[in-house]
């Protein structure tokens, strides 16, 4: 039986094996890809030739940032932690190691880490959104009411994953914890809500409550998101891309044209379909499972992110092949803050 610990590590580093596979094809299309790494896409690391190691993106970057806000535990509440935390990594964007000595630290001692003070292709709505929150000084109570713009790229779902981690929290205190830390740079709904699924997910996995299955995890997740945003006006869209994701896991199609069918992960709704679709049809199979979420024509990295939070926390780090293990940038990052959330 998989242990806690072993499974919030697997969520972390699951996601970061997602992001680094992907992130090397993020901006290719399917031709692309398939003729440079053949009939069945990048398979393997593609290592950085100045370090030698599979880099990850701006995903496993805020993923980071998002459990240092969370492990802060201040006494102004997690949320706003998490957004001090965020507004690290903006200064991890936009200043050298050296230069970001002078500015103050709000939450995150990863920005003691030299090796994060390196832009991945953040998203641009993640930068400017930060950029107005962090010259806005009025502590926000809730980030879904004060809305900053009407993106619902995938930026708000990419970087959730450690919401579901936390142990101990009401399952639905949980869902719009995660919602409402995407809403501090998405403020669509479809840019929050698919962040509560995925919480919901995580935590059902990793503190499970009855002999669940994942079916039925990812049904119960739909329900209760469905319920707590009953008055939104896109939960229905938010409904039927899950459903598909469903239906679509279990039919005899190519897994290709099953993701054409649920779109390309750019946007929430879509990264969360895809993700669903991949954890629930490779379940059995990890390496699997992270091969196809990043072989398509979309965002890549996230895809391959949100699939490995889920997927690592199903299967736990031991039981991850050492082959993506190894080379993985900040591994040795990620390995310690799965250690502390172990602790919390």
């Amino acid at each position: 039986m998989t242990n806690k610990n072993d499974k919030i590590t697997g969520c972390l580093v699951g996601g970061a094996i997602g992001d680094a596979l992907g992130y090397a094809v993020e901006f290719q299309r399917e031709p692309q890809i398939f003729s440079r790494y053949g009939k069945d896409g990048i398979k393997e690391y593609e290592l950085d030739n100045r370090t030698g190691k599979a880099l990850v993106s701006d995903d496993t970057q805020m993923t980071l940032f998002t459990a240092t806000g969370i492990l802060a535990q201040c006494e102004n509440g997690v949320l706003y932690d998490i957004e001090q935390s965020y507004s690290d990594w903006l200064t991890t964007q936009y200043y050298t190691f050296d230069e970001a000595k002078s500015i103050e630290i709000h939450n995150s001692w990863l920005r003691n880490v030299p090796e994060l003070y390196s832009p991945r292709a953040p998203g641009n709505t993640c930068l400017s959104a930060l950029e107005q929150r962090v010259r806005n000084s009025e502590k926000i109570n809730s980030f879904i009411e004060s809305k900053i713009n009407n993106s619902k790229g995938c930026g708000g779902i990419m970087r959730v994953a450690p919401v579901g981690l936390i142990s101990g929290l009401n399952i639905i205190i949980a869902d719009g914890l995660a919602a409402e830390a995407a809403a501090i740079t998405h403020s669509h709904s479809l840019g929050y809500m698919p962040a509560a699924v995925l919480a919901h997910k995580i935590n059902r996995i990793v503190y499970p409550v009855s002999d669940m299955s994942l079916k039925e995890i990812v049904l119960e997740a739909k329900e209760t998101v469905s319920t707590i945003f009953k008055n939104e006006l896109y939960i229905n869209t938010l409904s039927k891309i899950i459903d598909l994701a469903v239906e679509l896991s279990e039919n005899n199609e190519s897994d290709l044209d099953n993701i054409h069918r649920l779109g390309e992960g750019w946007v929430g709704e879509e990264a969360l379909g895809i993700a669903l679709y991949c954890s629930l049809r490779y379940q059995n199979d990890f390496s699997k499972g992270i091969i196809t979420s990043v072989n398509h024509n979309g965002d890549s990295d996230s895809t391959g992110a949100v699939t490995g939070n889920i997927l690592g926390a199903l299967f736990g780090y031991e039981a991850i092949e050492n082959k993506w293990k190894e080379n993985l940038e900040l591994i040795d990052v990620i390995l310690k803050v799965s250690d502390d959330f172990s602790q919390l």
